[in-house]
């Protein structure tokens, strides 16, 4: 079940994904998280550096799905003016938000990669169903309080899987 927490790659940011190496393993598609992931979980819309990194996928060629817990209202707001498409209140880490942003995509697991920055959300479920996940540094310092919670679990498990030797990346 652990290892199921540990993520494929580990990034300070979006920004710091290879792009070009992504495109060249074959992967079509991302299912990235977007509070925390892509900007601060109250910051309501993308900013100039975002709105370049999403032309840049397109650019490449990426079919990209926001796949988020928050609700419709937050997450069409700010989805919209970047035209990408979007799952809201996902119930991640459940199995069925992943598997429609597939159905959407038209892409399958194997070529298609899952961004986030929680533990028990993102990397937990989609290592569930057997992507290539990758955890990202939260955006913001600060965090809603069902997040507050799951992060105060994450850093527990994070220092026993550290202490296991399991971690492969340094903080």
């Amino acid at each position: 079940m652990l290892k199921k927490l540990i993520p494929d790659l580990h990034v300070k940011s979006v920004y710091d994904i290879d792009l070009v190496a992504l495109k060249k393993r074959g992967v079509k598609g991302i299912i990235t998280d977007l509070d925390n992931t892509l900007v601060e979980w109250d910051r309501p819309v993308a900013t100039p550096k975002l709105v370049d990194w999403v032309n840049q996928l397109q650019e490449l060629g990426f079919k990209v799905i926001i796949v988020s817990n928050n609700n419709k209202n937050r997450v069409s707001a700010f989805a919209h003016p970047l035209g990408i498409p979007y799952i809201h209140r996902a119930k991640k880490p459940t199995l069925s938000s992943f598997k429609e942003a597939l159905n959407q995509m038209q892409t399958q697991i194997n070529e298609t990669v899952v961004i986030g920055d929680q533990l028990f959300t993102d990397i937990l479920g989609g290592n569930r169903l057997g992507f290539y996940t990758i955890l990202v540094v939260p955006v913001a310092h600060n965090d809603g309080f069902i997040t507050k919670f799951n992060r105060m679990m994450e850093r527990a498990v994070l220092s026993w899987l550290r202490k296991k030797g399991m971690i492969p990346w340094e903080e």
